[in-house]
């Protein structure tokens, strides 16, 4: 059986223009020598989305989700390839997409339909849910132009899916609605599911792609860079994102004192002490005992982190400290051996020491690690250093948030059944 959507080889380019004439005069005079930048909004795009399937588009701003979208909804030709679409479509592309200002609600209701292929008499019969859905039934009758961009996507979903559409395409219109209306329209998203039809789902959101998509293309700079499940997509546009802007790479002291000339981020740095006694930082590698070879964790599994070290001489009186920060280079954990109740250290020349961690109960993302070394004595820092994308987590449940926690419902006393 034919895919719903079938994308072969799609490219589309814009022409930049960097000077506008707006006379005739000035468009006769520079007819074809109008200077412009040819600007390839999608390269080479390749996949196919079958029927019942939900599939996300991801990826930075300017990437070319929204594009690729309109090139779907035929809005757009793309300037070479070509794409089959199957079956009735409905697209909520951009606020108040196929709505005229002038109009009322009840007439754009209507107009909307009208351009997603639905006869009068259908809408006549389904005009009561689409009102009822949006919510909007007292200002139905008032134009357009005066309704907040709440209001818009209301009445746009609602005659999106009240038209009965095999394929739905959504773009990133849906975090403009309250609450109470996002909640609506992700029940309306997963009945369609059930039912079988098509979705093509376009957000920034990693909680909203890993909740309703059952995979997802990664797209940065108009190319598919990566492609799998909701969770490993999240996981490979983290990456890029983390490649393109760089993690944060300040690292805060563990003790107080930000300002301090040992800080290891200090363009000054003068260490205090006797110069012959050093500790180092040499190799940082994290490792997973409940899944090796994989390279990310699962929430809640354990995980270890090894980092050898050199000394000018056997010193004593030592302090390792270790701290985890997210992508944005927020602090997630930290602490040292004289946190945990741990006797100075005793190192010599050379060595190696493990931080064992039980468990990671982070939902997911991409993490920094860092070690250092202080000394017991002074608290003057011997070294600190960081490793940038030391390890990710790839959470494969549907639940959000920054925690993972395994909850557990009761109902008067007895655990409510699972779905079969």
């Amino acid at each position: 059986m034919p895919a719903a959507i079938e994308i072969d080889d799609v490219s589309k380019h814009f022409r930049l223009y960097h000077e506008k004439y707006t006379s005739l005069k000035e468009r006769v005079i520079h007819l074809n020598k109008i200077p412009f930048e040819e600007f390839w909004a999608l390269k080479d795009i390749s996949f196919d989305v079958d029927w019942g399937e939900t599939v996300g588009l991801v990826g930075h701003n300017g990437s070319g989700k929204s594009t690729l979208l309109k090139c779907i909804a035929a809005i757009l030709q793309p300037t070479s390839g070509e794409i089959r679409v199957r079956g009735r479509v409905a697209a909520m592309l951009e606020l108040g997409a196929g709505f005229h200002p002038e109009l009322s609600g009840r007439e754009n209701i209507y107009l909307n339909a009208a351009l997603l292929g639905v006869a009068k008499k259908d809408v006549d019969l389904r005009f009561d849910d689409i009102v009822e859905f949006s919510e909007l039934g007292p200002f139905i009758d008032n134009q357009v132009r005066y309704y907040s961009s709440g209001m818009y996507t209301r009445l746009g979903f609602a005659v999106a899916v009240n038209v009965d559409p095999d394929i739905l395409l959504v773009d990133e219109v849906l975090a403009v609605g309250d609450e109470n209306f996002q909640r609506k329209c992700f029940d309306k998203v997963e009945e369609f599911q059930k039912e079988g039809r098509t979705i093509v789902f376009v957000s920034h959101s990693p909680e909203i792609v890993r909740r309703v998509c059952d995979r997802a293309y990664v797209l940065d700079h108009g190319m598919i860079v990566g492609e799998g499940t909701a969770p490993e997509a999240i996981s490979i546009l983290r990456e890029y994102q983390a490649k393109g802007s760089g993690l944060a790479s300040m690292i805060a002291s563990m003790h107080e004192g930000e300002g301090d000339p040992n800080h290891p981020d200090n363009p000054s740095l003068t260490l205090i002490g006797d110069p012959e006694e050093r500790v180092t930082v040499g190799q940082i590698s994290v490792s997973f005992p409940s899944a090796p070879g994989t390279g990310y964790l699962s929430p809640g599994d354990p995980m270890t982190v090894k980092v050898s070290y050199e000394a000018t001489r056997r010193i004593s009186g030592v302090i390792v400290g270790i701290q985890l920060f997210d992508q944005k280079g927020d602090l997630v954990f930290g602490t040292d051996s004289d946190l945990m109740g741990l006797e100075p250290l005793d190192v010599d020349t050379q060595g190696e020491l493990e931080f064992n961690f039980p468990t990671v109960p982070v939902s997911d993302g991409l993490f920094s690690v860092a070690v250092g070394f202080t000394s017991a004595k002074d608290q003057h820092i011997y070294d600190w250093q960081n490793q940038d994308l030391a390890f990710k987590v790839i959470s494969m449940g549907k639940s959000s948030g920054y925690m993972k926690l395994d909850p557990r419902l009761v109902q008067n006393g007895e655990a409510v059944p699972y779905r079969p």
